[in-house]
């Protein structure tokens, strides 16, 4: 059942959704002082392929506070607006009863699109 929601996915709109991730990863790279928002956008990314049997935990860093500041500048720059697209089509798709896993999806992306600093991504 997961690689058919995923081939699902990836068909109606997260092939796309991951391009554009890893676009603006690579732009960021390009910086030299994004590289740490860069790793995290290739994350959300990657995510983005392949997002039925994965899950988004807490990660055991011990760098808290630094993760505390990144997140908020990630926040500033963009990670709001993540946010919002991801609920936006979290609660679209969650009006049909087909588009619930869809939506848990998209909610379990705004979960690490908010603060991507301090979570990993674990694959079953």
């Amino acid at each position: 059942m997961k690689l058919l929601g995923n081939i699902l996915w990836l068909v109606f709109g997260g092939l796309e959704a991951a391009i554009g991730y890893f676009t603006g990863s690579l732009a960021l790279a390009l910086t030299i002082v994004g590289i740490p928002w860069a790793y995290q956008t290739f994350k959300i990314g990657v995510l983005c392929l392949w997002p039925f049997g994965t899950e988004v935990n807490d990660s055991d860093s011990p760098m808290g506070c630094l993760n505390l500041l990144l997140n908020i500048v990630w926040i500033i720059f963009g990670g709001l607006w993540a946010w919002l697209v991801h609920i936006f089509f979290g609660l679209l798709l969650f009006v049909s009863i087909i588009g619930i896993p869809f939506s848990r999806q998209h909610f379990k992306m705004a979960r690490l699109s908010l603060a991507p600093f301090g979570k990993d991504v674990v694959w079953h």
